[in-house]
C-alpha cells in the first residue's frame, strides 16, 4: 500500500523503541515553566536573604554593558547600527550547548542546516541552505578568535571554554577577515590572563555519554607571559542502531579537543598570542539513519506508475537475486525502521587542526593588529546505499587536505574622537585536494542485480553464465572524481564613524577584494574490478556533442551493439561493431569474454542471447560509471569585487536609538568542472536595507532591539539544471544561479532583567524569502526522468528551502540563593521554527511541522562557584519531528536526552 503524500508531511514519529511514556504540549509545559521562574523570583524578593548571598548569587548583566568584540574594538551592542546577537559562553554551558547547532538554537534567524560535517549549511534570513561545493565559499561566515573558517566543515567541530558569541546579519566584511553575503557568526574563545582561574566539568548521561572538560590557565611569567589550556573529550553512543552491526551507532560523538594559548607582553604596549588548537582524526556515524519508507504509486510530474522504476525498491528487493537468502524483507526491515541494516556504511573520519598568531601594538592614539593563521581538515565518508546486500563500497566524498593560510593587518584609531576609523588588508589563499587516489564510488557483488533494470535483470538472471556476468558487471569495480581547487584572495577594507553631534552618528564602509579562483578536475576508473576491461564500455563520451568541449575517454574495451529491447528483439544486442571486427585487440578481447563467461573460444560462437547478456552487463557497467573525463581545467575566476555599508543613526534619548543601514557584498564565483566541462557560476551579490530601533524601558531591565530588513540578492549561488548554451537538448545540473530572491522580515532581540535573580533573553522573527525568479531549478525525486522530460522548473515565487516564516527562541534563568551559600539554579531554552520545506529542490513531499525543541537544565551550586551539580535535558520534551522528509524517506530527529554534570572551579 503506498503512503499518501498527505501523510508524509504529519512528521508522525517513526521510532517507537524511544516514545516518550507521556505527551506533553511544549507550548504549554513551557508556560507553565515560565509561571514557576516567576513565582520562584517573586518569593526571592520577598524572602529574606543573607547579603552576602544575594550578592554572590549570579544575575543577569544589563545588555548595555554587552559588548561586541569582533568589531577589531570593543563596543556596547545597543551602539552597534545593524542587526546582532551576543550570547554568552555561560548561557552555552549551562545545557552543554557546544557545536553550532546549539548556537544557532540561541539566536535570532540564524540556522544550522541538516547534513554531516562536510554537508551541512548555515542560515541567515532564510538564505545559505544549500548543497556546498569545495569550490564555493559560504553566504555565512564563521570566523573564530579573529580567523576565518573559510570552509564549512570548519564549523562543524564542538567549541568550547567560549566566552561570547555574536551572530551579525546582512552583508560583511568591510571591519576585517573575508567577506560574506547574509552574515556572520562569531565565536570568542576565553584568552590567557594574569590572573590565575581554572574550571572544570564532567558529564555522565544516556547512550553511554561521557563529556569532559577542563580550562584553566594564569601566570607563567608574572607581567610577561601567560598561558591558557583548554580540553574537551565528547564520547557517546548514538541513539538509532545498524542492525547489521550492532556496535555501530547513528548521531554518536566521538570528539576530542585541545587547545593551548599563550600571551606575551614584553611592553605595555605591545601583547603577543598563540594559539593552537587539535581535534584528532576520529569517526562518527552519521550517514546512512534514514528511515525508508512506502514509495507513492505514482510520479509527481507525469502520473505515471512508479512500479520497477529505478526508485522501487520493493521490486529490486523481490528479484530472486535478494530473495534467496532469505533474512531481510521488505516490509518488515526495510520500510519504517529507524535502525537500518547496512553492511557497508563506515563512520565519518574527520579532523581540523590550526594555528594563529595575534600580535597588537598600541600607538599611542591608533592600535596595530596582525592576525597570521593556518588550519586544515580531513573528511571520508564510506556511504551504504541502504540494505544489508553487498551493493555500495567506499562510496563518498574524500577531502584529503583542505588548507588555509591568512595574513591580516588592521589599524585603528582610539574611539573617542570625532572620527573613528579602522582599515585592513587581508591576504587569504585556500586549497582543496579532494578524492586523490580515486575511490570515491566502489561497487560490491551484489550490485549488479540492484542496478539492472528490470530488461537487463531479466536477461541475466536465467543461468549460470548470465548471472557471473550479472555479478561481475561492477563487482570490485571503482571509479575516481578528483578536484584540486585554489582559491587565493586579496582585500582592503576600511569603516569609519563620523560622529555628527553627540546625538547622530554618520557609519560608512568599503571593500574590495580581488578573488582568483582556479580549479581542476578529472573522472578515471580506478579498479576495473572483476570484470576486467572486458565488461568496460569502449569509450566514454565527455562534455556537449558537437561542441568543443566534446571528448571521448578510451576504458579498454570491445566496441559492440548497445542493450536495447529493440536490439534484444532483433537479435544484434551485443554484435560486435565494424571497427571492433577490424581491430584484433577489440577482437581478442571479446574472445576473451566469450571463453570465461561461456567456455568457447571466440565471441563470434556466441548466440544472439548470449551476445544480448554480455551487452546486458555492459551496459549495467556503463550507466554506474557515468561520464568520464581526463584532468581538465576550469574556466578561472577573476574579478574584483566591492562591498560597502552606509547607516546613520541616531540617539533620541539615552535609551532610545534609531538607524537606518544599507549594506551591499559579493561572494566569488565557482569555477568548476561538471562532465567534462567548464561551468563557471556568477557572483552572489546582496544588497540589504535595514531599519532598526535598539531601546532600553522600565529603568533598564527590559532591553528591546527590533529591525525590519528587505534583501535582494542577484545570482543566488545554488543547484540549477540549465539547458548548455551550445546545445539546448542537453541539460546540465551544477552549481549555478538562481536569478533573482527577495527576503523582507522582521527581528526582535532582547532580554528581561526586571525579576531578581532572574534573566530572561528572548528573540524572535517573522522571515519572507522566496525566489522572485527561479526559472531553472532541478526538479525533485518525485518527478519522473526521461527523454523528452524536463530536468528543471519554474519555481519563482515559492518560499526557499529551509526558511521557517516564523522562528522564535527564549531562554530563562533562575538562581535562588538557599542556605546561606548555596544556589538553586534552572533555565531553559526553548527554540520554535514554524514549517518549512526540506527539500532543497522543493518537493511538495518535503515539509515538515512547526516544532518546538526545549533544552533545560536544574541544579545546585555553591555561590563562589566552586562546585556544581546539574540534571540536563536535550530535547526535554522528546519532539519528533523529523530533520528532513522526502517523497520515500524521513530523517528522524534526535531522541530527548538526559545528563548529570558535576562542574566547579579550582
Amino acid at each position: 500500500m503506498h503512503a499518501s503524500q498527505t501523510t508524509r508531511r504529519t512528521g508522525l514519529d517513526h521510532s517507537a523503541r524511544h516514545s516518550a511514556p507521556f505527551a506533553v504540549s511544549p507550548l504549554a509545559a513551557l508556560t507553565s515553566i515560565l509561571g514557576l521562574f516567576a513565582c520562584a523570583a517573586a518569593q526571592a524578593q520577598e524572602a529574606a536573604t543573607p547579603p552576602a548571598a544575594a550578592a554572590s548569587a549570579a544575575e543577569a548583566p544589563a545588555l548595555d554593558a554587552v559588548v561586541v568584540r569582533s568589531r577589531n574594538r570593543i563596543e556596547k551592542v545597543q551602539d552597534v547600527p545593524i542587526s546582532v546577537s551576543v550570547i554568552s559562553g555561560k548561557e552555552l554551558d549551562r545545557e552543554l550547548a557546544y557545536d553550532i547547532g546549539g548556537i544557532t538554537k540561541r539566536a535570532a534567524n540564524v540556522v544550522r542546516n541538516l547534513g554531516n560535517s562536510r554537508t551541512f549549511s548555515l542560515s541567515v534570513r532564510g538564505v545559505g541552505k544549500v548543497s556546498q561545493t569545495e569550490a564555493q565559499d559560504t553566504s555565512v561566515g564563521v570566523i573564530l578568535d579573529g580567523v576565518n573558517l573559510a570552509y564549512a566543515p570548519l564549523a562543524s567541530f564542538d567549541f568550547f571554554d567560549v566566552d561570547s558569541v555574536e551572530v551579525a546579519r546582512g552583508p560583511q566584511g568591510t571591519l576585517l577577515g573575508k567577506n560574506s553575503t547574509m552574515g556572520v557568526v562569531v565565536i570568542n574563545t576565553r584568552k590567557p590572563s594574569f590572573v590565575p582561574d581554572a574550571h572544570w566539568a564532567v558529564t555522565l548521561g544516556q547512550r553511554h555519554t561521557v563529556i569532559s572538560q577542563f580550562a584553566g590557565g594564569g601566570p607563567a611569567i608574572d607581567d610577561l607571559l601567560a598561558w591558557r589550556g583548554s580540553v574537551t573529550v565528547n564520547k557517546g553512543a548514538g541513539a538509532f542502531s545498524n542492525t547489521y552491526n550492532p556496535d555501530q551507532s547513528f548521531y554518536d560523538r566521538d570528539r576530542v579537543s585541545g587547545r593551548l594559548q599563550f600571551l606575551l607582553t614584553p611592553t605595555p604596549d605591545l601583547s603577543a598570542r598563540l594559539s593552537i588548537d587539535i581535534q584528532p582524526k576520529a569517526g562518527e556515524s552519521y550517514n546512512g539513519e534514514v528511515i525508508r519508507t512506502e514509495l507513492p504509486a505514482a510520479f509527481t510530474n507525469t502520473g505515471a506508475s512508479t512500479i520497477n522504476s529505478t526508485s522501487d525498491i520493493r521490486a529490486k528487493l523481490a528479484r530472486r537475486w535478494f530473495t534467496q537468502a532469505g533474512g531481510f524483507d521488505y516490509d518488515r526491515d526495510y520500510l519504517n525502521n529507524p535502525n537500518v541494516s547496512l553492511d557497508n556504511q563506515r563512520p565519518l573520519m574527520t579532523a581540523t587542526n590550526g594555528a594563529s598568531l595575534e600580535v597588537k601594538w598600541d600607538l599611542g592614539s591608533h592600535e596595530l593588529t596582525s592576525v597570521t593563521a593556518i588550519r586544515d581538515y580531513h573528511f571520508h565518508a564510506r556511504n551504504d546505499e541502504g540494505t544489508p546486500f553487498d551493493i555500495s563500497k567506499n562510496g563518498g566524498g574524500k577531502v584529503d587536505a583542505y588548507k588555509q593560510q591568512s595574513q591580516e593587518l588592521r589599524i585603528a584609531s582610539k574611539p573617542g574622537g570625532t572620527l573613528d576609523y579602522q582599515a585592513g588588508v587581508l591576504l587569504f589563499r585556500n586549497t582543496v585536494d579532494f578524492g586523490q587516489l580515486g575511490w570515491n564510488s566502489g561497487w560490491g557483488a551484489d550490485a549488479g542485480a540492484w542496478f539492472a533494470t528490470k530488461l537487463q535483470y531479466d536477461t541475466l538472471d536465467t543461468d549460470p553464465a548470465g548471472r557471473l556476468l550479472m555479478e561481475n558487471s561492477l563487482k570490485s569495480l571503482n571509479k575516481g572524481q578528483a578536484q584540486w581547487i585554489v582559491n587565493k584572495s586579496v582585500a582592503v577594507f576600511g569603516q569609519a564613524d563620523w560622529h555628527i553631534d553627540p546625538k547622530a552618528t554618520l557609519t560608512a564602509g568599503l571593500r574590495l577584494t580581488r578573488e582568483d579562483r582556479s580549479n581542476k578536475a578529472n573522472s578515471t576508473i580506478v579498479d576495473n574490478g572483476f570484470g576486467g576491461f572486458g565488461l568496460n564500455p569502449f569509450s566514454v563520451a565527455y562534455g556537449v556533442a558537437g561542441t568543443a568541449t566534446a571528448g571521448t575517454v578510451n576504458t579498454g574495451g570491445f566496441d559492440s551493439v548497445a542493450f536495447s529491447q529493440a536490439n534484444v528483439t532483433n537479435g544484434t544486442a551485443g554484435n560486435l561493431t565494424a571497427a571492433a571486427l577490424a581491430d584484433p585487440a577489440q577482437v581478442a578481447l571479446a574472445n576473451s569474454v566469450a571463453s570465461q563467461y561461456f567456455g568457447v573460444s571466440t565471441y563470434a560462437a556466441l548466440t544472439s542471447a548470449q551476445k544480448a547478456q554480455v551487452a546486458a552487463a555492459k551496459a549495467i557497467r556503463a550507466t554506474q560509471l557515468g561520464t568520464l573525463w581526463p584532468l581538465i581545467e576550469a574556466e578561472r575566476f577573476r574579478k574584483t569585487q566591492p562591498g560597502f555599508v552606509l547607516s546613520p543613526s541616531y540617539k533620541f534619548t539615552p535609551d532610545h536609538t534609531g538607524y537606518v543601514t544599507l549594506q551591499y557584498g559579493e561572494k566569488g564565483g565557482v569555477s568548476q568542472i561538471v562532465n567534462g566541462v567548464s561551468r563557471l557560476a556568477d557572483p552572489e551579490k546582496v544588497t540589504s536595507f535595514e531599519v532598526g530601533l535598539k531601546s532600553a524601558w522600565l529603568n533598564k531591565s527590559l532591553f528591546l532591539n527590533t529591525d525590519v530588513f528587505f534583501t535582494n540578492v542577484k545570482g543566488y549561488q545554488q543547484a540549477v539544471a540549465l539547458p548548455d548554451p551550445l546545445n539546448p537538448s542537453v541539460t546540465a545540473a551544477y552549481t549555478g544561479n538562481a536569478e533573482k530572491v527577495r527576503i523582507r522580515g522582521l527581528e526582535v532581540d532582547g532580554s528581561y532583567t526586571g525579576l531578581r535573580n532572574t534573566v530572561v533573553r528572548f528573540s524572535g522573527a517573522y522571515t519572507d524569502a522566496v525566489y522572485k525568479q527561479f526559472l531553472y531549478s532541478p526538479v525533485p525525486t518525485d518527478y519522473q526522468a526521461g527523454t523528452g522530460i524536463p530536468a528543471y522548473r519554474d519555481v519563482s515565487g515559492q518560499t526557499l528551502t529551509g526558511a521557517s516564516r516564523y522562528t522564535f527562541n527564549i531562554g530563562p534563568e533562575v538562581r535562588l540563593p538557599i542556605r546561606g551559600d548555596k544556589v538553586f539554579h534552572t533555565s531553559v531554552n526553548a527554540a520554535f521554527a514554524s514549517g518549512n520545506n526540506t527539500d532543497n529542490a522543493l518537493s511538495g513531499y518535503g515539509w515538515v511541522k512547526k516544532h518546538w525543541l526545549v533544552d533545560a537544565s536544574v541544579g545546585l551550586a555553591r555561590a563562589d562557584g566552586k562546585f556544581d551539580i546539574s540534571v540536563v535535558a536535550k530535547n526535554l520534551f522528546n519532539d519528533k519531528t523529523p530533520q528532513a522528509v522526502t517523497w520515500n524517506s524521513i530523517t528522524p530527529a534526535d531522541p530527548r536526552w538526559i545528563g548529570l554534570q558535576v562542574a566547579g572551579k579550582l
